[in-house]
């Protein structure tokens, strides 16, 4: 897959394309994209993804734009799993949102990309006020030769059509397990492994901090995690406090993982880790030796909580 932000060339022969913000490339989503890789190879076109940055709405509506899924490059490695040819993330300006349906047809998807064939989810809509439904997509491509295909929703376990919305309610609510069903992944965080205090170190609980990829990111409520850590070592569980250090006075939100039989150095290297369950809330200690009796309770927690997610239980 190649990431070709905003490029401006017509795609040679054509292109199958699918376009949406696809915040979290969830299951639903990964239809679409199946669907859309599958399409392509019948055709012999490339298939390509067309995505905004920033979220729509917050150009449109800042009130009203959601906190993100998936911020900073995380939409495009969980996109890099996919089978498509490309993806063109474009900048979504005030000039593009008033667009209408027939324009962004004509002049983007058309005039830019070549299209001749567009696969949408079921709820889809672009354009100003979202007016490029299903059926306004249809006549345009009826009116200039190209075929509309329209993905069916993926029900959740609740029998729910999948959506990033429902998903950012249930990890809002802390109901991780949910959002791990809409995803067909854990959630999770990426950033940069950033310097600490050094603290972890002295306390017998090595630690790593890690930058949040950006204050839209939608984070799980505060307190400790049982995680899974991506690192350019491998994989590694841990635990990890997310929120206040308030045992040492420190108010500010951090991301701050202890990983299992690990001692690397990461500093300035991305990592990502993975929500697998809560395990407490943050809390105030009476000094360092009650925080360290506490961590040792959190590491066998957490080791029996990683080890029943993996064996499925």
């Amino acid at each position: 897959m190649r990431n070709d932000g905003d490029r401006r060339q017509t795609t040679r022969g054509g292109a199958v394309l699918t376009v949406g913000t696809f915040d979290g490339v969830h299951r639903g989503h990964r239809l679409v994209l199946a669907r859309l890789a599958a399409r392509s190879i019948e055709r012999g076109l490339e298939s390509v993804l067309v995505t905004f940055a920033p979220h729509p709405l917050e150009i449109v509506n800042p009130a009203a734009a959601p906190m993100l899924l998936t911020a900073g490059d995380e939409k495009t490695e969980e996109l890099a799993a996919s089978t498509i040819d490309r993806v063109v993330v474009l900048p979504f300006t005030p000039e593009l949102a008033a667009y209408n349906a027939e324009q962004f047809v004509d002049e983007i998807l058309l005039g830019r990309f070549g299209m001749t064939e567009l696969l949408v989810g079921h709820d889809h809509g672009f354009g100003r006020g979202r007016e490029g439904d299903v059926e306004v997509l249809r006549s345009l491509g009826a009116a200039r030769g190209f075929h509309v295909d329209v993905v069916p929703p993926v029900p959740g376990r609740d029998g729910r059509p999948i959506s990033s919305t429902a998903i950012r309610r249930s990890i809002a609510g802390g109901d991780l397990a949910r959002a791990a069903d809409g995803l067909g992944r854990p959630y999770s965080v990426s950033g940069i492994v950033e310097h600490g205090a050094g603290r972890g170190r002295s306390l017998g609980f090595r630690t790593i901090n890690i930058g949040v990829p950006s204050p839209r990111k939608l984070l799980p409520p505060e307190g400790v995690y049982a995680v899974r850590a991506q690192t350019t070592s491998g994989s590694f569980g841990g635990m990890m406090n997310l929120g206040p250090r308030p045992t040492f006075g420190e108010t500010a939100v951090a991301l701050e993982a202890h990983l299992f039989d690990a001692d690397a150095d990461w500093y300035g290297t991305r990592v990502r880790v993975d929500f697998i369950a809560r395990l407490r809330d943050t809390k105030k200690f009476s000094g360092p030796e009650e925080l360290v009796k506490q961590l040792a309770r959190d590491e066998q927690m957490a080791r029996v909580t990683i080890a029943r997610a993996r064996a499925g239980l």
